[in-house]
Order: C-alpha cells, then structure tokens, then sequence
C-alpha cells in the first residue's frame, strides 16, 4: 500500500531531537503504518505574519496538499513572516525546535513568490513540490472550444488554440512545453502537435475514421492513441515522430483513454468485455492485454497512472462520476469525491479532475490522502472547463 507522509510526534522525539534543521530537511518522515487513501488527516500548520493574496495563494497550495491550517497551538508547522513589496517566509517544527525554510523571495508577483516557498516548504519534509507546476485542460464557449494552459491551481490562464471549433483531450509531452491534442478544425477530427516555446504546430495523425486520445509516453519516445482508421476503434502507437505506427489491440468494441506507466513499457486504457467497460494494460510493444482489477466500481474509464507507477486513478460511471484510486496491479478501489478526468501531478498524492455544478464543468484538485478538495479559479473565456492534463 502506498505510504503517505504523515508525522507524528513521537517519531520526532525520539527520532529527530539531535538534529539540526539542515539534517531535518534530507530526512523523510513516513507514518509507521502506511495510510490509505482517504484515510489520511491532515496536517496543521498555523500562518502569522502574511496577509492578503500571500495569505490566500498559500492556503492554497497548501490545502491541496494535505495540509490544514489552524492556530499555533494546534499546529505542528509554525509559518512566519511578511509580504511588503517581497516574500521573507519562515517555518519551524514545534516539536523539532528546528528550522526547515527561512528564506527571502524576489523578482516576480508575490503569487509566484508564494509557489516557491510552498515548494521550498513541502520539499524540505521530504516530498516533491507541484506549486509551480502547470495544466492544460480544455474550455468551453459555446458550441466551440479551445486548449488552455495556466498555473497548477488556475491562475494566468491563456489560450493557446484558436481553432474557433470543437478542440479536446490536451496530453502534455513530458519535460517539455508542448502539447498534443485532438481538434476538428479541419472538419475531421485529427490529432495535432503544439510546441509552445516555438509557436511550431503539425498535424500529427489524420488517418481516415478517427484520430482521438493522445498520450505521450513518460519518456517522451512514443505516443498512443485511438485510431478508427481500420475500421474498429483501437489503440495504436507510433514513435513521436509519427514512424512505426502499432496496432495494439483488435476488438468490435471501443478502447479508449490511453495512458502510460511510468517505465514507459505498459498502456492502460478503458475497454469493454462483452458490454462491460473493463481497464485492461497491454505491452507497448505489443502482446496479450490483460484486465486490472478495480473492485467494487462499475463502468471504470478515463484512467490515469501515477508518476511514482503505485496507483491508478479513474473515473467510475456507475450513478453519478466519481474519481476512483486502484492500486496499480488491480484489486479493491476506493471511491474519493464525485469528479471524472483524472489527472495526476508529479507528486503521485494529488490529483485534477473536473466536477459538474450548476450546468456547468469546473476544475478541481483533490488530495487522495485527504480527499480534501479545492476548485480553481474560473475563467472568463469560457463557460466551462474540463479533459485537464497536468504537466510532468
């Protein structure tokens, strides 16, 4: 089972008290006994000092992280410091006695500022920083839609498509500022390739039937995807540059959201088994699929593998959507909050879905430990958003 990092107080006691702050911070602390998800309680840290947007954005950051925020005398983090023009920021363990960040922040906006301390924060307790991470996701207006890329939690939202009609599914290429996605602006729906340091865009397959679903492999070498092009609607891979295409399955039933392990040797990908939508995994070089197991769930689809390869998280569509974790290999899953799309961040521990409200589709982040969740900020270019991809 996945561990968690949880602290307790008697593992700092006895475990911590000859260190100083620089040993703290290259020690990982992990709950003796791992921690599944959902069933994780947060951890409290208490915030003097700053004010404002500061105050907020790190809220924030933090919250969907697993964190909680209360007074000092709750607290096990202290948080300390002022935002006058620039960040200065402080924390301190009060059982420890020891510091893990003191540190002035400059250059940028102060919700920058504030990305970069969460991460200087959440890094020195041994796990890995997504403050200043980005996502992609697609926006709604009306009868048309475009690809956004923003910040991780919303903010600097652009478009960076203008197609002026139906465009979905962005997949980021990893390592990379670029993106992969689906669109019909050429009245068929083809999958396009965007690179947006260069502003270079190519159409990437446009193979007869359709062209859906692209995923870039964590390594960056190859691509999945869905292809209708032989008549059924399968999955396929091909090398990046569009050479060596593979068919990997045959069935008179639809395959469809492809995703990657993180060794770049295994595709997911929801399938159907006499009616009934299944996961499955097959080779990327081709093979036997096999089905992953994902108990106690209905109609299971829109799968997504963890970077850290532990956990798979779906959408299941029995009733109403709700996101879903499944240990990687198969097994009993567990249902977390009412979402689809799934998308992990290259922490392994939080996810971005989409959540419906009011006749419309919003982003949300959610802490699978916790399952505390944040939605994002809105967006006046469109009506709705949803299909996110997070950057790794």
């Amino acid at each position: 089972m996945k561990k968690f990092t949880l602290f307790k107080h008697a593992i700092f006691v006895i475990g911590l008290l000859a260190f100083g702050a620089s040993a703290y911070s290259q020690i990982e602390i992990t709950n003796i006994q791992p921690v599944g998800p959902g069933l994780a309680k947060p951890i409290y840290l208490s915030m003097t000092g700053l004010t404002g947007e500061a105050a907020q954005v790190l809220q924030f950051d933090l919250y969907v992280q697993g964190f909680a925020f209360t007074n000092a005398e709750g607290a096990q983090f202290l948080i300390s410091g002022s935002n006058n023009g620039n960040l200065q920021a402080r924390v301190t363990d009060k059982y420890n006695k020891g510091t893990l960040v003191a540190k002035a922040y400059s250059g940028g906006s102060i919700r920058r500022q504030v990305h970069a301390f969460a991460d200087d924060f959440v890094q020195a307790i041994g796990r890995k920083g997504i403050a200043q991470t980005k996502i992609a996701f697609r926006g709604d207006a009306g009868a048309e839609s475009e690809i956004y890329i923003a910040d991780f939690d919303g903010a600097n939202a652009q478009a960076v498509t203008r197609d002026h009609s139906l465009v979905v599914a962005p997949c980021w290429v990893p390592g990379h500022l670029a993106l992969f996605y689906t669109s019909y602006k050429l009245n068929h729906p083809d999958i396009f390739y965007h690179n947006l340091s260069t502003g270079e865009r190519k159409t990437f397959a446009r193979y007869g039937g359709s062209n859906l679903s692209p995923a870039v492999s964590p390594d960056g070498s190859k691509v999945a995807m869905i292809l209708s092009k032989d008549g059924w609607t399968d999955l396929y891979v091909c090398n990046i540059d569009g050479s060596g295409l593979l068919r990997l399955t045959k069935s008179p039933q639809d395959e469809s959201s492809p995703c990657w392990s993180p060794d770049s040797k295994w595709i997911c990908y929801a399938a159907k088994d006499h009616e009934r939508r299944t996961l499955s995994k097959i080779p990327a070089t081709g093979g036997t699929a096999r089905v992953i197991r994902t108990g106690g769930t209905g109609s299971p689809t829109e799968p997504d593998w963890s970077p850290d390869g532990k956990w798979i998280a779906f959408t299941t569509l029995y009733r109403d959507f709700q996101i879903c974790v499944v240990p990687a290999d198969g097994g009993e899953a567990t249902v977390l909050v009412e979402g689809e799309d799934p998308s992990w961040a290259p922490n392994s521990r939080t996810l971005i879905c989409t959540r419906r409200t009011a006749g419309r589709t919003v982003l949300s982040l959610l802490d699978v430990p916790t399952k505390q969740v944040k939605d994002i900020s809105r967006f006046s270019g469109s009506s709705s958003q949803s299909q996110p991809s997070w950057a790794r």
